[in-house]
């Protein structure tokens, strides 16, 4: 199963499409599916196929061995006149976004590898936080060594920090952080909790957050599809 690294330096490109009805959602899924299961393009390493919990829409998380690689398959005939607008069909928004793994954590016992697939049964969460280019060093600080007190909430398992590269669908600076949680309920209740009863550790770090996030946007999903290259 794929697994998300720092130190593998793919590119991670996390496309996330929203839509507005659970039929698209279902349809935007079994097209992602088949391209996935299709792909055989050079330098794609993997393919992971996330569904919305929380809001409808679909998340991929592809690792590709290079940028140039990423670009040859955006400037091919079967993306831009194929893939493109059959995507535009059923969604709301795309955003397209080009990153770098930086940093990953996971509660104690959990090894020493964040793995993502449909056998773990992980209430997975991917926010995306906007920024000035000016304070992103310290907006990817904060959402990783910032946040080592996550390690003590209840149902938490792993977190991942990815900085932004460039993006299709999305302006301005930006990181994304990708979490897993035992289960929703785990998550909502984590994330409900008034800021005066969390620890002191959260109340710091979620004011550091604040003083450099220019915008948050984030949707609770379950993975469903994945495949590497070779497979």
């Amino acid at each position: 199963m794929p697994r998300i690294s720092a130190q593998d330096q793919y590119l991670t490109v996390v496309n996330l499409f929203s839509t507005d009805a659970a039929e698209k959602q279902a349809r935007l899924i079994g097209a992602m599916q088949e391209i996935v299961d299709a792909a055989a393009y050079p330098g794609w390493i993997s393919s992971t196929v996330h569904t919305g919990v929380d809001r409808f829409g679909t998340a991929n998380v592809i690792q590709w061995r290079s940028g140039e690689d990423l670009e040859a398959r955006y400037a091919g005939e079967e993306f831009r006149h194929r893939t493109l607008p059959l995507f535009g069909e059923m969604t709301t928004s795309i955003r397209l976004l080009q990153t770098n793994v930086v940093y990953t954590q996971r509660r104690a016992g959990l090894g020493e590898v964040t793995e993502i697939s449909p056998n773990r049964h992980d209430h997975t969460v991917i926010e995306v936080v906007g920024t000035t280019p000016e304070n992103l060093d310290e907006l990817v600080d904060a959402l990783g060594a910032g946040q080592e007190w996550l390690s003590e909430v209840p149902g938490y398992r792993s977190h991942t920090v990815l900085r932004g590269l460039a993006a299709r669908g999305l302006d301005g600076a930006f990181a994304v952080t990708y979490s897993q949680w035992d289960g929703k309920a785990a998550y909502d209740a984590f994330r409900a909790l008034p800021d005066a009863e969390r620890s002191a550790a959260a109340q710091k770090s979620q004011a550091r957050l604040d003083s450099v996030a220019t915008g948050r946007d984030w949707n609770s999903y379950r993975v469903v599809h994945t495949r590497s290259a070779g497979n």
